[in-house]
């Protein structure tokens, strides 16, 4: 019998969900669309304007029109949503371009929201030229005789990937936090007085309330109120969900600078949890020194063996239920 065992490609179909609505909203299909329904002399009049003459005469000769690489204002005011497209093509990630070196973050909402704030109307001139200059910058170093529309959409393609790579690696990330919330859940589940998605409230051995909540770093915070406004910081647990081995040692040195937040937070306890079943843990403990404990996702999920009766012991303990 064999061993060989290809998982379906979940991935790969949740990407061409996901490229068809970014066809359609930051590439060719988008600027198309686009040029549709606005006034060709006056787009033509400001790319003459704004491109240097052999630049479009260069694509004129493979039958191209100027706006395929060269945006101008009056594209961008149509369609706000077309930042996205050239900044595709000129191969910079949102990170990156939004950033305060390049000096762009306020045209930020055009790419994301559709959304052109009239109040920038002065300045997006000088993005259109600073966007053109980077273009030429590209034509020349492929060769403005090699253009062509299939390169054109092939360079968006290529930057487009590692962009949906890191949304799949951000949403399996979140995933894993919602895991280990879930496993908590069940651990104190009948002491709970009040839960939502976000929080749970429980009631400890102590007639105290115990706060379990979702915290932006780290990802789950359990708190205990000894009065009206004061707590106990109790657990801070970072999760890390990604499964790639390979990336394990940065996922560790994200949850220790996590971990000494929570420290200087005087949180009593600083747990991480990996999502990878092959670590060393001699090795993590020096990377994070701050971690307290590590625990493996699938083993918590699993709810049985040593690992997850560890968790849920402590979680107990910790937090004073009753038994």
């Amino acid at each position: 019998m064999s061993n060989i065992a290809i998982p379906d490609p979940k991935l790969q179909i949740s990407f061409s969900k996901i490229l068809q609505n970014i066809r359609e909203t930051y590439l060719q299909e988008a600027l198309s669309k686009t040029i549709d329904l606005i006034d060709i002399s006056k787009l033509d009049r400001e790319l003459s304007d704004y491109v240097p003459e052999k630049y479009l005469k260069s694509l004129a000769k493979h039958g191209l029109r100027g706006e395929l690489i060269y945006p101008v204002p009056y594209l961008l005011e149509s369609n706000p949503y077309l930042l996205g497209y050239y900044r595709l093509l000129l191969g910079f990630s949102q990170k990156e371009f939004y950033s305060s070196i390049f000096g762009v973050s306020i045209f930020k909402n055009m790419e994301i929201k559709g959304i052109f704030i009239e109040r920038y109307k002065n300045e997006l001139p000088e993005l259109c030229r600073a966007l053109i200059r980077s273009a030429i910058a590209l034509t020349d170093g492929i060769g403005i005789d090699k253009i062509n529309n299939k390169i054109i959409n092939d360079l968006a393609l290529l930057t487009v990937g590692p962009q949906l790579r890191g949304g799949a690696n951000v949403e399996k990330g979140t995933a894993g936090i919602v895991d280990v919330f879930n496993v908590i859940y069940d651990i104190v589940e009948k002491s709970i007085i009040f839960s939502n998605p976000n929080k749970m409230e429980l009631i400890n051995a102590a007639e105290r309330k115990v706060y379990i909540e979702f915290a932006s770093d780290p990802d789950i915070v359990i708190r205990e109120e000894i009065g009206k406004v004061n707590y106990r910081n109790i657990v801070a647990i970072e999760v890390k969900g990604g499964k790639d081995f390979s990336n394990i040692h940065n996922r560790i040195g994200e949850a220790e600078k996590s971990h000494q937040k929570a420290k200087q937070s005087d949180y009593v306890e600083c747990w991480t949890v990996v999502n990878v079943d092959r670590i060393d843990l001699e090795m993590a403990k020096k990377e994070s020194p701050s971690t307290n404990k590590f625990f493996i996702l699938s083993q918590l999920v699993s709810r049985n063996g040593n690992e997850y009766q560890n968790f849920k012991e402590h979680i107990i303990s910790l937090t004073g239920l009753k038994t």
